[in-house]
């Protein structure tokens, strides 16, 4: 009895929490990650830093974002995911306040690292806290609307900022801190009251699908490593490779904001639809085509296109990926926190390897956009590769599985 009224239940879909997680992608992630981008000149030419370490600054983003992967579910446990969130949030806005002064450079070190690590702990806990309320049919399309922030935020960074921009940097970073303020007390009291993640159900006699989660581990590492060359290089690949300027590159960014707006509601709707497994490998497949055609071809008309694909990615595969560990692990909310949790770690691990890798390998080339594109496509191969590695290893298994 008690199964037939939890599977009427769920067909309510709570908006407001979905839109507190949308707002906590978005400033966590979505902000506190891309809208520095567009501020690297900016900081260069204000001479708030040397440029040499404005690059290193960015990157204390990105090895924040891996502390608080790794820090998210023990705090999670400890005070509670929605306390976390809350606090997350406006640690991020305060953040944002205090990067608008630069003291020294370990001062704004220290701020752009704890914005890292605020975005890696949201990313962990704000999936945990609010799929388990959602109905297991929609959960591709909700997923796909919490992070649905990664994707304004990308656009937001080539449109918002430079609006920004206007009033003086100082006031660009006061700016973001008063919009992470209106985000944090907008999601306020939408977070769920109750959090059932604890409430583990296991799945009737399924097997622990240990070999299909150290497969998936992987290609979500690959896929990190995929969409980075586009994600760093593409502004830099039109404004100087194709010789269009800074002005037209900047125009592409906003093509790739667009892009990344439409990933993950449609990523996650075609989740709903297909599987997890089979959307992944069609979005694998898709983007691996589109990088090629970037290859084949220098018309901008043809990387215009291109560009708002490979923008879709980025933030279209997490609600993908999310699904894929909700149809590995049925049921088990535990399994599922932490399997997405140690996901988010491979991720953010071979995010920043790639980044400094590619990095390496474009100033070793001479500046070669091509072979940097090149290897993106070998990764996403090497993704297909697992797929069929994994059908050999589990054969009909897999298939029955993802279908119940």
């Amino acid at each position: 009895m008690t199964p037939h009224n939890s599977a009427r239940q769920p067909e309510h879909i709570p908006w407001a929490a979905i839109l507190a997680g949308f707002c906590a992608s978005l400033i966590g992630i979505g902000l506190a990650r891309f809208a520095y981008t567009p501020l690297i000149p900016p900081l260069i030419a204000a001479g708030w830093f040397s440029a040499d370490k404005v690059i290193y600054l960015g990157a204390a983003n990105l090895a924040g974002y891996l502390i608080g992967a790794l820090l998210a579910r023990p705090l999670g446990r400890r005070l509670g995911n929605v306390p976390v969130l809350k606090t997350m949030m406006l640690l991020t806005a305060i953040a944002f306040f205090a990067c608008g002064f630069p003291l020294s450079v370990g001062w704004f070190f220290g701020w752009r690292l704890l914005s890292g690590i605020t975005g890696g702990v949201i990313m962990v806990l704000v999936a945990a806290t609010l799929l388990p309320h959602i109905p297991a049919s929609r959960r591709g399309l909700a997923s796909g609307a919490i992070f649905l922030g990664l994707g304004i935020g990308i656009a937001g960074s080539g449109t918002l900022v430079p609006l920004l921009l206007g009033w003086g940097l100082q006031a660009t970073w006061l700016g973001l801190g008063a919009i992470g303020l209106v985000l944090t007390a907008l999601s306020w009291r939408g977070w769920p009251r109750h959090h059932h993640a604890q409430a583990a159900v296991a799945s009737s006699g399924a097997e622990h699908p240990g070999f299909a989660l150290k497969v998936f581990y992987v290609q979500y590492g690959l896929m990190a490593a995929a969409l980075v060359p586009a994600m760093v290089f593409m502004v830099d690949y039109v404004a100087r490779g194709l010789g269009q300027g800074a002005h037209v590159g900047a125009l592409f960014w906003v093509l790739y904001g667009l892009g990344a707006i439409v990933g993950p509601v449609l990523y996650g709707q075609l989740g709903d639809k297909l599987g997890a497994s089979k959307a992944l490998r069609l979005v694998v497949v898709a983007q691996a085509l589109v990088l090629a055609a970037l290859l084949a071809s220098n018309s901008l008309v043809s990387t215009a296109v291109a560009t708002v694909m490979i923008g879709t990615f980025p933030p279209g595969i997490v609600p993908l990926a999310l699904h894929k560990v909700h149809q590995l692990l049925p049921g088990d909310h535990q399994a599922q926190a932490a399997t997405w949790s140690r996901a988010t770690v491979v991720f953010a691990s071979f995010q920043a390897l790639a980044g400094y890798g590619y990095s390496y390998l474009f100033t070793r080339s001479g500046g070669s956009y091509h072979l940097l594109f090149a290897l993106a496509v070998v990764a996403l191969a090497l993704i297909l590769l697992g797929d069929g590695l994994l059908v050999l290893k589990t054969g009909r298994k897999t298939t029955t599985a993802e279908q119940a």
